[in-house]
Parts: C-alpha cells; structure tokens; sequence
C-alpha cells in the first residue's frame, strides 16, 4: 500500500467541543481531493465515532488519515484504560460511559459498531492499562 497523502490529528480528550473537528477536516480534505461523496460520508462517520471514543474513554489521543491509491486508512491511537472485552464491546448498546457522558448525549454504545459498519475493514488492538489502536480501511473500489 503506497502513501499518497497523509493527515495527523492530536484529538483533545478534555472539549466535547472540539471532539468531531478532525473528521470535519478530513472530509474537506478528501472532497478536494474529489474523492466520491459516499466514501467520504463512510470515512467521516467512522473518524468521528473514533474520535468520540477517544474523548469519552480515554481522554483524548491521535488519528492518522492515510490516503493511498486503493484505500483509505484511519489509525486511532489512545493511551487510556484500554478496551477490556472488546467482542463485548462491539456489540450495539453496549458502553462502559459514565451517566454523567450519557446526559451529554453520548455514549450510546454505537461507536465501535458504526466504526465496524461503516469501514470495509477493522482491526483492534488494546491492553488494559496502556491504550488502544484502531485501524479502519475504507476501500476507494
């Protein structure tokens, strides 16, 4: 897999705010690279449930886009609590967010479902105590 563009984002685990600003920026980016709306729409819904997660479990972390001829890539790297069972976790409904989250309107238990749902491939990779990786493949074919 070639690298033809990379993004880098620090998503900031402490602003609900500013939780969703990376994938805002990553769909202008791919729209201007005339990637098809439908690919854009998916990479964007999985970047954002990434990112929220991010906020809500681990306090913040990095996302890497990488665009290459056939696909595109989203790396999620956290050093929260790490996901403790993540077949569990990928169940619909499911969430270990606090009430306080849940009034916010978040944690739902959607996110890692949608990340799954809406990328052609996942892999993820977590330890208690020392984070978690995410890679999402979003084929451009």
């Amino acid at each position: 897999m070639s690298e033809l563009l990379k993004f880098h984002f620090d998503v900031d685990g402490t602003d609900f705010t500013s939780a969703g600003q990376a994938s805002v920026q990553v769909k202008k980016n791919l729209r201007q690279l005339g990637i098809p709306p439908e690919i854009i729409r998916r990479v964007s819904i999985a970047m954002y449930e990434g990112e929220i997660n991010m906020v809500i479990h681990a306090g913040g972390g990095e996302a890497d886009v990488i665009v290459t001829e056939t696909a595109i890539e989203i790396r999620l790297h956290d050093h929260g609590p790490g996901i403790k069972n993540i077949d569990q976790a990928m169940q619909e409904g499911f969430s270990t967010a606090t009430d306080t989250i849940r009034t916010l309107g978040f944690g739902a238990g959607m996110g890692l479902p949608n990340m799954k749902r809406y990328s052609d491939d996942i892999e993820i990779h977590s330890e208690l105590g020392v984070g978690t990786d995410i890679i999402m493949r979003v084929n451009l074919t």
